[in-house]
């Protein structure tokens, strides 16, 4: 778990690295003092949001390379490689908070049917990765809170993100791993840092 002061280092680390792409086309060197924790290998999500909506939001579930590494790269792709969005321009940046999500490491879950599923999933906890063949969605735990789901929601949306019918949990087809997460950001463009209460 990271601190406070922890947690307002890699909310600009983030910045930093997002501005001077946008600005100068490459990422900056990673900063020579760091807390060592950011050494670890973790798994992380950069999650940028204007005026309340979703901009861009990429990461790295698994804990296979040092968390500022990971942090750096998925703050570029986050403002330049979600597909859903444009790039962000470079006047655009003072307009988005950034939301940085250090994961745990996801577990298989366990059911014997697929009805067990939605019991096995704590809303406001848990994030999910749905796995189908070569098919894999991910959604963060503050999603389904944002969104207002149910475990059943959840599990259908995860689902939907793997590109797979919203019911393949309930047909048992569908492989779910589940991941807890530190989630905090800035409560607003370039302000606080605050925990996110997931809740």
């Amino acid at each position: 778990m990271l601190d406070l002061e922890e947690k307002k280092k890699a909310v600009e680390i983030a910045r930093r690295t997002i501005e001077t792409y946008l600005g100068e086309g490459r990422k900056p060197d990673p900063p020579e003092e760091i807390p060592e924790k950011f050494r670890e290998n973790r798994g992380v999500f950069v999650t940028l949001n204007k005026k309340g909506n979703l901009r861009g939001c990429i990461g790295r579930p698994l804990p296979d390379q040092p968390l500022i590494d990971g942090l750096m790269d998925s703050a570029v792709n986050a403002a330049t490689s979600d597909s859903r969005f444009p790039s962000v321009g470079e006047g655009e940046l003072k307009n988005i908070s950034i939301e940085v999500s250090i994961l745990t490491v996801p577990e298989k879950i366990e059911a014997e049917d697929p009805k067990e599923l939605p019991g096995k999933v704590e809303v406001g906890r848990d994030g999910l990765i749905a796995r189908y063949r070569s098919r894999a969605g991910l959604l963060l735990p503050q999603v389904p809170v944002d969104e207002g789901w149910d475990a059943e929601d959840f599990l259908s949306q995860t689902c939907a993100k793997a590109g797979l019918s919203p019911d393949g949990w309930a047909r048992g087809d569908v492989e779910f791993e589940k991941f807890s997460a530190q989630v905090f950001g800035e409560k607003e463009p370039g302000g606080e840092v605050v925990e996110k209460g997931l809740g």
